[in-house]
């Protein structure tokens, strides 16, 4: 049975999944952040990490590639 392309119905799939998914933006923001040799705070990590939102964490993943201070992030 072929599930790439099987769309899940049920709340509880579609919310682990969406959890999953921002999971990995946050992951990529802090990744970015830190191969730059940016440090972050733990303030900031924290709220990369409790942030639900893909689409703001996606816009995090594109500034992180462009700003020299972890705190430019939120600007």
């Amino acid at each position: 049975m072929d599930i790439k392309n099987y769309e899940w119905q049920s709340d509880f799939a579609k919310t682990h999944i969406a959890e999953g998914r921002a999971e990995g933006e946050a992951d990529a923001v802090l990744s970015v952040l830190e191969t730059r040799g940016i440090t972050v705070p733990n303030d900031i990590r924290d709220k990369v990490t409790g942030c639900t939102d893909i689409d703001q964490l996606k816009r995090w993943v594109r500034r992180a590639v462009v700003i020299d201070h972890a705190e430019e992030l939120f600007d």
